[in-house]
């Protein structure tokens, strides 16, 4: 058996594969993302080893955990976790979508310019690139700062946890905007700049690598010792592996707790306005579009104005709402946004509302919002001379059919949702641990296709015009967020 744990936004999710690479068993435990302050996003990274308990003991379940050949672990990047001198975490994790360092990164664009930065990292200066998150923390938080002796991510902590070992994965380095992948080394100028010596930085592992095994003392999460573990991925990446994306041509819309346009390429070919990650196929890459909220959002606005409902029922509310809302249209910035626009300082806005209006009006706008935005990516993708033409969807957000044909619609293209779109990021980590250790190959992966959802022919034209007033609401606006303090 190959177990693959993927630490989400919003849940840790495990899956475990037999031999033959098949589904043996599933399972999810949630965990809060917070934002205790405007644009803050922090996590509890015990939480997330509260989560890995969980799901390994739920999968493992009635099984001889000898049988384990392999275990991989995804997660957000680039999450910030600050290390002490022995390992411990010394403050909640900097998400990838935590917006805090506005001025951080004003700073650092007018020292060293994006030019600069995209020229060594293919990244420019925006919210998810960790050395303003670094800069804040020194200059805000100077008592925790002086104890930090190691940084990582998320998964590559709960790997330190389970092994000892301290590492990097390449995806963490290079969407950290530290790391240059041409010359494979850090960025000694914006290290220097920022205060951050390089052994604070341990040695960067590719995806597949065998990093460690599982140690003696964690017998009561049923893992035996001496288990391998891989360095890991991206939950994004993880997530293309897992839907057999590596044709020139497909695109993959990720529904997760943030959202993801994934679209497979074999050069190193970065794109100003998104991001590019190395894939978990050696010699391939990714160029992705990371909205930093989608399901988190959706969380936000059923916890907060609807407890007690679950997705579907808010699902079922909104099917009886026309398209576009009967004229609301929203902004899903609420943590500001990563790609394509790179504004930190962007508010959620909601736009259009009359006394007509109900919560199943707003969760239908949210549901086209996320929609609108990616097909602004898409939109970005194409102008660059990528075509799209065939199109999947996976993860949680999948299961709502209500999403996918609004999707379908808003992006007018056919919608093929994958039959493990609900087990993306973990089924793929476990895939990459099954090829490290030698049990199958990457040709062994087969893309299974559930359900296509073709476009709806009378929302289309209502889907353009609210589309225009999306990307036009943003340009009059986007000069009077930073005004708005907080």
């Amino acid at each position: 058996m190959v177990l693959g744990v993927d630490i989400g936004t919003t849940s840790v999710k495990a899956v475990l594969l037999s031999e033959e690479a098949q589904v043996l068993a599933e399972a999810e435990y949630p965990h809060a993302l917070r934002s205790p302050r405007p644009g803050h996003a922090e996590e509890d990274p015990g939480d997330w080893w509260v989560g890995f308990g969980r799901v390994v003991s739920q999968v493992l379940q009635g099984r001889a955990p000898e049988g384990l050949r392999a275990l991989g672990l995804s997660g957000m990047v680039p999450a910030l976790v600050l290390h002490g001198e022995g390992g411990e975490v010394l403050r909640p994790s900097l998400q990838q979508n935590d917006a805090r360092a506005v001025a951080e990164i004003r700073e650092l664009r007018e020292r060293f310019g994006d030019g600069w930065l995209f020229a060594r990292t293919g990244a420019t200066w925006n919210q998810q690139v960790l050395a303003p998150k670094l800069l804040w923390l020194r200059r805000h938080e100077p008592e925790v700062w002086a104890r930090v002796r190691w940084i990582s991510g998320s998964y590559e902590h709960l790997v330190f946890r389970l092994t000892g070992e301290r590492y990097q994965e390449a995806n963490w380095a290079l969407e950290s905007g530290l790391w240059d992948p041409r010359r494979e080394a850090w960025l000694e100028e914006v290290l220097g700049y920022v205060g951050v010596g390089e052994g604070l930085l341990a040695p960067v592992r590719r995806p597949w690598e065998v990093v460690g095994q599982v140690g003696p003392g964690h017998r009561d999460l049923g893992l035996p010792a001496g288990l391998p573990v891989i360095a890991g991925s991206a939950d994004h990446i993880a997530a293309a592996l897992a839907s057999g994306l590596r044709e020139g041509g497909e695109a993959v819309v990720k529904l997760g707790g943030a959202g993801d346009f994934l679209y497979a390429v074999d050069r190193f070919a970065p794109i100003p306005e998104l991001f590019i990650d190395f894939h978990d196929i050696p010699g391939l890459f990714v160029i992705n579009g990371c909205m930093a909220t989608t399901g988190s959002l959706l969380r936000w606005f059923r916890d907060a104005f609807r407890p007690g409902l679950d997705f579907a029922q808010l699902d079922r509310e909104a099917e009886a709402v026309p398209p576009g809302g009967e004229g609301v249209v929203v902004l899903p910035y609420f943590l500001g946004e990563k790609t394509p626009i790179h504004d930190p300082e962007a508010r959620g806005v909601v736009v259009g509302l009359t006394l007509t209006h109900t919560p199943a009006h707003l969760w239908r706008a949210l549901l086209e919002a996320v929609a609108y935005a990616f097909r602004h990516h898409l939109e970005v993708l194409e102008a660059r001379g990528h075509r799209v033409e065939r199109l999947f969807v996976m993860d949680g957000g999948a299961r709502s059919r209500l999403w996918r044909r609004i999707l379908a619609s808003v992006l007018e293209k056919p919608l093929a949702k994958l039959a493990e779109g609900n087990l993306g990021s973990a089924y793929g980590t476990a895939f990459l641990a099954g090829v490290a250790t030698g049990l199958w190959g990457y040709g062994d992966l087969r893309r299974r296709v559930e359900e296509v959802t073709e476009p709806e022919a009378a929302w289309i034209p209502v889907y353009r015009h609210l589309y225009g007033l999306y990307r036009e609401l943003y340009g009059r606006l986007k000069d009077l967020f930073p005004r708005l303090g907080g």
